[in-house]
């Protein structure tokens, strides 16, 4: 029997780390279960099964809106109106395909992403990455903790009572041993997300401006260069964050998904995309409507002025609605950034990690969660911190960090070893290494924009465009050449993976232990190396502006 046509409860256990990982899908709103392979041929039964799935998609993007996200949007609004909209919309589908990517991984692989990337790349690729995903998430966590204590000032809680309350729920709501009980309480923060929406109506910006902004790509016409170059990488930064990639693989691991039911998690991700791109364009528009017109346009703080400024210029039920949804968004940013680390760093370490497991039966899983949390909750707590910076500064981070992280996806995806029928599609790769292209450009505006603080605007666009038009020539030059090269190394003693009516459904992954060695290029290797130097150049430019605006 090969293995692609093996049940799914034995198919699984061929690459599974943790047993924890093996069993009924127990989610939120319905239970599967385990070896369920009878078809869904009618609406109700499909639509249960889906509900049974929903979780994952819609908790990462959720948690993606978190306290950076409506410091970055807000700010973009309160400081440029609606000019800058249009960016959300360039990123669904840099959104989709990041996170299709890793959904795909985890339910084939069974295995965490940086577990991954240490098996196929080694221990100083798998080292890299998952400080790169530690030192970032450490700080990622210290943004949202900023945000409930915004949040809680404006509300008139205690700072410290409110924090303290804060860092306990987000423990005790991960800690209960019971996987269900905990994505319960992701959905009840989900649906508190959608607050926003009452308070989008209330201040009732034009829609027509709102149209403009999305459908009509172009720089704000006021401002400094840098300072927009910033935070159009904070915007993609806190849209498409790299803690994303490895928190949704491990989750959907930890849910026991399997094969079968990818494309109800594809669903799921794009409800997901959805909620989060639409509470983009309300934070981004509500900020501006509120502010236009008076001193505060143009000066942004942080989200808990923001919340001052719609009760005083609205009314004080819309400032209460944007500080509740601040914080909600704040507490599912808290634990799912957390969570993302404890899963790496448990499944590089081979330990145990699951939400199905309690406390005492994975104590370092737990232990490192709870760490991250306290630690972020007490370093908030230091006087004279700038919150409205910091936060800014963690987003560009995230969104310089985001290429490098692709580049591992992308291999990843394309390793016939691990992901078998299920590897890339050449419009995937083709759509993917653009999306690299097209975020190191705004590295390179980014670095350009600090060395060189006085280029116009125009010449940016002039970058931008040539720039983009060079990697786009390249990467399909490339594409083109390596269509040709497996044509021509298709030797018939490599039949490719069986697909038949069964489709990939039942396969898996094999053990860690079986997989052949990766097969890296020089050229890739050189590559990755130029873009890990390129890196830490881009990081150096955002601490130096970072420090730049601080002194003033």
């Amino acid at each position: 029997m090969g293995l692609q046509d093996k049940p799914d409860s034995l198919a699984q256990q061929e690459s599974v780390l943790d047993k924890a990982h093996i069993g009924h899908i127990r989610g939120a709103l319905g239970t599967i279960a385990e070896g369920d392979i009878h078809p869904r041929k009618t609406w109700w039964s499909r639509i249960k099964t889906l509900l049974a799935i929903l979780g994952p998609g819609l908790i990462v993007m959720v948690g993606d809106n978190d306290a950076g996200g409506f410091s970055i949007y807000a700010q973009a609004g309160q400081n440029y109106g609606t000019a800058l909209l249009w960016t959300l919309l360039l990123l669904i589908p840099v959104l989709y395909i990041n996170q299709e990517m890793v959904l795909r991984l985890g339910a084939v692989t069974r295995v965490g992403h940086a577990r991954l990337i240490l098996e196929r790349f080694g221990r100083f690729w798998g080292a890299f990455s998952v400080i790169d995903l530690l030192l970032l998430n450490a700080l990622t966590i210290i943004t949202e903790f900023i945000g409930i204590t915004l949040g809680m000032q404006f509300l008139g809680v205690p700072r410290l009572g409110g924090i303290i309350a804060a860092a306990v729920l987000v423990m005790l709501a991960a800690s209960t041993g019971d996987f269900r009980r905990f994505e319960r309480f992701s959905m009840v923060l989900v649906l508190f997300s959608l607050l926003l929406l009452p308070v989008f109506f209330l201040v009732h910006p034009p829609l027509d401006q709102i149209a403009q902004g999305l459908f009509l790509p172009h720089l704000p016409s006021h401002g400094n260069l840098g300072d927009i170059m910033l935070l159009i990488i904070g915007i993609v930064g806190t849209t498409v964050a790299p803690w994303q990639l490895f928190f949704q693989q491990s989750y959907v691991i930890d849910k026991r998904i399997t094969p079968r039911f990818i494309r109800y998690e594809r669903a799921d991700l794009w409800l997901g995309i959805l909620l989060v791109i639409i509470s983009a364009i309300a934070i981004i528009s509500l900020s501006s409507e509120v502010f236009a017109g008076h001193a505060e346009a143009g000066h942004f703080t942080d989200t808990g002025a923001v919340a001052a400024g719609l009760a005083h210029y609205h009314s004080p039920i819309a400032g209460i609605l944007f500080a509740i949804a601040l914080i909600d968004a704040s507490l599912i940013g808290a634990s799912a950034v957390s969570l993302s680390t404890a899963y790496a760093l448990a499944d590089i370490l081979s330990l145990k990690h699951s939400l199905h497991r309690k406390p005492a039966d994975a104590l370092a899983f737990y232990g490192i969660y709870f760490v991250l949390i306290a630690g972020s909750a007490a370093l908030v707590l230091i006087p004279g911190v700038p919150l409205g910076l910091l936060t800014n500064a963690v987003q560009a981070l995230a969104g310089i960090l985001l290429p490098s992280a692709t580049v591992f996806l992308l291999l990843l995806c394309n390793d016939p070893a691990i992901l078998g029928p299920w590897i890339n599609s050449h419009r995937t790769n083709l759509i993917t290494s653009i999306i690299i292209v097209v975020l190191v450009m705004l590295s390179i505006i980014l670095t350009a924009s600090v060395l060189w603080p006085g280029l116009p605007g125009r010449l940016i666009i002039d970058i931008l465009i040539g720039g983009g038009l060079i990697g786009l020539t390249t990467v399909i030059a490339l594409h083109v050449i390596r269509l040709r090269q497996e044509a021509e190394e298709n030797p018939p003693a490599q039949p490719p993976i069986q697909t038949n009516e069964k489709h990939p459904y039942n396969w898996t992954m094999p053990a860690l232990s079986e997989l052949p060695p990766a097969k890296i290029s020089g050229t890739s290797k050189t590559w990755m190396a130029i873009l890990r130097l390129y890196l830490i150049v881009a990081i150096g430019m955002v601490i130096y502006m970072v420090i730049k605006k601080a002194l003033g």
